[in-house]
């Protein structure tokens, strides 16, 4: 009987995990100038208030991976790339402003 309601808890701890949508996200940076370290701190910062567990970042250099750049058509550094959950979104600067990246990711802030 104990196994029993061990296996439930376990679903229903399992139940919101698969219900959130899992993201993954790209921030191509330029090297270490101001703009690209104070971008992701931001993301850093509203990754871990908002989308803890729920994330995959890639942080690329374009300085050091020119090619992800091209095949990202990314004309601007720093830039945020949302691959998943569609649609793909881009958002460009240093994501200063958390609203405005809130919902360019498709997130309503938590109160």
């Amino acid at each position: 009987m104990a196994k029993k309601q061990d296996k439930k808890i376990e679903a229903k701890n399992q139940e919101p995990e698969a219900k959130r949508p899992r993201y993954v996200l790209r921030l191509f940076v330029a090297g270490t100038n101001r703009k690209s370290l104070r971008a992701m701190q931001n993301l850093k910062k509203l990754l871990s208030e908002e989308m803890e567990g729920q994330y995959e970042l890639e942080i690329i250099d374009i300085y050091q991976q020119p090619i992800f750049a091209k095949s990202g058509q990314i004309v601007a550094a720093p830039t945020l790339i949302k691959e998943l959950p569609p649609p793909l979104r881009k958002l460009v600067g240093d994501l200063s402003d958390t609203e405005k990246v809130l919902a360019g990711l498709d997130l309503e802030p938590r109160e």
